[in-house]
């Protein structure tokens, strides 16, 4: 099982970090959320989302010679980065970038299991607040 991070930015938005249970970082926020609670309405979004993407094989491969077949959101995109490294992203259903992976892959089949270890991971995973007091 993994684990969210979540963790108050310099600027006073929240942000969160996905942990695999091997401690590997996984995936990280796309975005700083200007509330607590919307960053935890983030998390959850991971799970359910990143789920129904591979059940239904909801990934756009942007990565291909011939252009992607599109997919509906929520979906997983693979592209390339500014280093020619495989990478990920999650959608949300409404079109939003939610979640990036935290490095790029050297192989198509990293990048691919990056995408299936979010699935397993942000199910159910536990949520430590690290902007409590402590």
């Amino acid at each position: 099982m993994g684990k969210f991070v979540l963790k108050k930015t310099p600027s006073g938005g929240f942000n969160f970090s996905l942990y695999a249970a091997n401690k590997e970082k996984i995936a990280v926020a796309s975005q700083v959320y200007s509330t607590k609670a919307a960053c935890k309405k983030g998390i959850e979004s991971i799970g359910k989302h990143s789920v129904k993407c591979i059940e239904e094989n909801r990934i756009e491969d942007h990565t291909l010679k011939t252009p992607a077949e599109p997919k509906t959101c929520p979906k997983f995109e693979i592209y390339f980065d500014k280093a020619g490294l495989y990478r990920y992203r999650l959608i949300a259903s409404n079109g939003e970038n939610i979640a990036v992976c935290e490095e790029g892959y050297k192989s198509k089949s990293g990048v691919l299991n990056g995408i299936k270890s979010v699935s397993v991971n942000a199910v159910n995973a536990e949520i430590v607040d690290e902007t409590l007091d402590k």
